[in-house]
């Protein structure tokens, strides 16, 4: 089956050309190396993916031609442990990090722009 269409029935992205477009640009990688949208994906590879701001590393664990709901989609792999380790520390720290000042709206005005520099500076 091809990595593409795999990647799609498997609910990772939203459509096939998403998949592609992923894949092409170098955010999929089967078995640690670079591949092609039409790359054979057969169980036991090991997928490590990125969308967004999260990686995963999984394991391909069944094939499907069609795109099936959520649960069944989630039967064709298997995250590694590490990467759920490793999702669940980065949405903490997420979770921790402050939030932005709610006075701040646009650019700088030349005033703050002028503190920004004195504070860089000295």
């Amino acid at each position: 089956m091809r990595l593409d269409k795999w990647l799609w029935a498997a609910r990772f992205y939203k459509t096939r050309s998403l998949a592609t477009g992923a894949v092409e640009g170098g955010k999929v990688r089967l078995n640690g190396a670079a591949v092609k949208p039409a790359r054979e994906v057969k169980p036991g590879d090991r997928l490590d993916l990125r969308t967004g701001n999260e990686n995963r590393e999984v394991i391909v664990q069944g094939l499907n031609e069609q795109r099936h709901p959520a649960p069944e989609a989630r039967l064709l792999y298997r995250e590694t442990e590490e990467s759920i380790g490793q999702r669940a520390q980065a949405a903490e720290l997420r979770r921790l990090a402050p939030t932005p000042s709610p006075d701040h709206k646009g650019r700088p005005t030349k005033r703050d722009r002028r503190q920004i520099i004195r504070f860089r500076e000295g």
